[in-house]
């Protein structure tokens, strides 16, 4: 099994009174992971899976005495899709409160319901974390820098879910079922999401302007749908793992650009599976945007993993001068341009420089994105 970054972290706050909350997208690994966590307490856990109606029926509405005789002696109590489960926040409270000897790891595959029903009763005795696809740090920490970096253009193309990535023969069916059944079956039972057939659109849309900014408005023409309706969507679907967004930085001069976002797909496998390109990177005209959208991807799960307080932007004025990727920590900057080879004419534009000095500016290749990772 290839050895997921935050496990340590994880082992480590096991047994302090505290919930442990694991958020990510279906198919990342989540219950893979807490299994493997469990193997060090064989036959004192019990595994909890609420995709099963008698899992969420026995869950729903818990008295604590009820909680203990499902616990009995068990220490180690895992709940699989917690979010399925009508107030599991309360169920949880009780666990941590009255179960004082039970370490509960819970896991969510959408954050918009699990962290809305447990912020509140929870505040205070839970520590959260998310899981994402593998990332190239962990693929280099199992296979080794010259074997992971050999195949960086396969991870490009097809992504990191982890079944994508040990079962490399059968990839592209597996993207098409992500596609259409586990990655979205959050998304489409969530309320207010009542014609799936909108959802697709507004995703091969997103799909087709990654690394470029996108207009609300033109989004809502594009789809069918007003504004109002393309901004819950897109809430939603940031809140399931399926998409994130990177906000204009701007302070000082006049022609920045400050209203528009970008919109980035956690995994670009997923992203190629929706516009059903999986053209090789040398004959394709988004090879640029491809490559920003999966440094900036694993850019965001090292930090998550590390713990990194870093605020993200993009940079661009109205005379077309841009940055790909900014990162503000504490009060430094930290300004990126991708290219996938290596171009001259890239550079950091000196109309940035001058108005915001960064402690660190760089243009990332295909040859230099390893200390961009911090993969050692």
């Amino acid at each position: 099994m290839i050895k997921r970054e935050i496990q340590d972290s994880i082992e480590s706050r096991l047994f302090k009174g505290k919930l442990i909350v694991i958020y990510g997208a279906r198919q990342v690994g989540k219950t893979t992971l807490i299994k493997e966590i469990s193997k060090n307490f064989s036959g004192q856990e019990i595994y909890l899976n609420c995709d099963e109606p008698d899992i969420r029926e026995l869950l729903t509405d818990a008295t604590s005495t009820k909680l203990k005789n499902i616990v009995g002696k068990k220490t180690l109590v895992l709940i699989d899709e917690a979010q399925r489960v009508k107030n599991i926040g309360i169920t949880l409270k009780l666990f941590v409160d009255e179960l004082k000897n039970v370490q509960v790891i819970a896991t969510g595959s959408s954050s918009f319901e699990l962290s809305n029903e447990i912020n509140e009763p929870l505040t205070g005795r839970k520590f959260e974390y998310t899981l994402y696809p593998f990332s190239m740090r962990e693929l280099s920490s199992e296979f080794g820098w010259l074997e992971t970096n050999r195949l960086l253009e396969e991870r490009i193309l097809y992504g990191m879910y982890p079944d994508v990535v040990l079962n490399p023969n059968n990839k592209k069916d597996l993207l098409k079922d992500l596609t259409k059944s586990y990655l979205f079956k959050d998304v489409l039972s969530y309320q207010g999401i009542r014609k799936p057939e909108v959802l697709d659109k507004l995703l091969i849309a997103l799909a087709a302007q990654i690394g470029s900014e996108v207009s609300y408005n033109e989004l809502a023409g594009t789809v069918g749908i007003d504004k109002d309706t393309v901004t819950k969507y897109l809430d939603i679907l940031e809140k399931a793992f399926v998409i994130f967004r990177l906000h204009p930085f701007s302070r000082n001069i006049r022609t920045e650009i400050t209203k528009l976002r970008k919109v980035y797909f956690y995994d670009t496998g997923i992203r190629n599976a929706l516009i059903s390109n999986f053209n090789t990177l040398a004959s394709r005209n988004d090879k640029g945007a491809l490559w920003e959208n999966f440094l900036i991807s694993e850019k965001l799960k090292m930090n998550s993993y590390l713990n990194i307080d870093a605020k993200t932007f993009f940079w661009r004025t109205s005379q077309q001068q841009e940055i790909d990727y900014i990162e503000g920590k504490e009060n430094d900057l930290y300004a990126y341009e991708f290219s996938y080879k290596t171009n001259k004419k890239k550079k950091i534009p000196l109309t940035f420089l001058n108005a915001y000095p960064a402690k660190h500016s760089e243009v990332i290749t295909n040859e230099s994105y390893r200390e961009f990772l911090g993969i050692e």
